[in-house]
């Protein structure tokens, strides 16, 4: 197990642990930050609402939250995702469950270096930056 970025309850339909980690350390090297800590958690729906609610205080559902302890360059960050809301996703977008895992990943990291997505311009740019991390991902796992 990577010492620097961990999995908790990842789906079993996930790449290998080792393979995310290395992308991921990869996407860190294109944006020129230095993961320090980066841990995913895969809870569920109720769980990530409790999260939200408590610590976020948004009464909303979400597929994904994120906790960012360090500023750019440095990433150290935890991470939820409602695996239930990453498989309803997969469905609603006609996407593989892995491609949207690889979507929620990206997302995650990203939140963690200072992209946001509070509106409609943000959103932009955040799609377009998860589908960069993603290509990273197919290029060399391809």
């Amino acid at each position: 197990m990577d010492d620097l970025i961990q999995f908790i309850d990842l789906p079993d339909y996930s790449p290998k642990d080792k393979d995310l980690a290395d992308w991921l350390r990869s996407c860190a090297l294109v944006y020129k930050v230095q993961i320090e800590q980066l841990q995913y958690s895969f809870v569920s729906e109720e769980k990530l609402l409790s999260l939200n609610k408590t610590y976020l205080d948004h009464d909303t559902d979400t597929d994904i939250v994120t906790f960012s302890y360090a500023q750019v360059p440095f990433v150290e960050a935890e991470i939820y995702i409602s695996t239930s809301r990453l498989e309803e996703n997969a469905k609603k977008f006609n996407q593989t469950p892995e491609n949207e895992l690889l979507r929620l990943l990206s997302h995650g990291f990203l939140h963690s270096i200072d992209y946001l997505d509070g509106d409609e311009d943000q959103k932009k740019i955040m799609r377009e930056q998860e589908e960069r991390c993603i290509q990273m991902f197919h290029v060399k796992h391809s």
